[in-house]
């Protein structure tokens, strides 16, 4: 007996978890050769400016990120493709999953001491994620319809609007997702000892200094 023919929502499901399996192999890639090569660089700054940099600035941001990723997480859980989520963090932005990860992205740019490289790091990953978003919204509008049409229509894409804020009374979240993001957390937090390590070599000279950073 022939298989019955998938309907539009699950072959949407079915590319967009091929597309997503893909999206991940890249940035990994994407990101293991830009941290290569800030592995050569150094910062033109000098030791106060350097610190101030990496420490005040980018430290905030990455803790600023990791907890915005989980604010977020607490109203999304794993029901993004279930249902329009609209409330908390989702009330002012569509996406503050990847608004609070280029902030994060921004901080570990910054442990390098460059403010240049802070904000190509958060560049280049809004720009990432700018591409995935609009993958998304195809399938999400495929599979939540007018619903989901109206949130677009309302709230903006990536920067966040305050005035659209909304709440509501109890939230309730999976465990499982919300410790995954938690660890992701953690891999932004490596970032420090990373470069702090890096940085060490750079002095002894083990790592040599190919290039300044501004």
């Amino acid at each position: 007996m022939a298989a019955a023919a998938r309907s539009p929502i699950e072959k949407s499901f079915d590319e967009m978890g091929r597309y997503q399996r893909r999206r991940r192999i890249l940035l990994a890639l994407l990101v293991g050769v830009f941290c290569a090569l800030l592995i050569f660089g150094g910062s033109a700054h000098d030791e106060l400016g350097h610190e101030r940099i990496e420490g005040q600035y980018g430290v905030a941001l990455i803790l600023i990120g990791i907890g915005g990723r989980l604010w977020s997480i607490l109203y999304i859980g794993d029901r993004k493709s279930a249902e329009v989520v609209a409330t908390g963090p989702y009330s002012v932005m569509r996406n503050p999953l990847y608004f609070f990860s280029t902030v994060a992205a921004a901080g570990i740019g910054a442990q390098t001491g460059s403010v240049i490289v802070s904000v190509a790091s958060a560049v280049l990953c809004a720009a990432a994620f700018y591409i995935v978003t609009l993958r998304e919204e195809r399938h999400l509008t495929t599979v939540l319809g007018a619903p989901y049409k109206d949130y677009l229509a309302r709230v903006p894409r990536f920067f966040p609007n305050p005035r659209l804020f909304r709440d509501q009374a109890k939230v309730t979240f999976t465990p499982r997702v919300f410790n995954h993001t938690l660890r992701d957390g953690l891999v932004f937090l490596a970032s420090i000892p990373f470069f702090e390590l890096i940085e060490s070599g750079q002095e002894s000279g083990v790592i040599p200094v190919l290039f300044w950073l501004y």
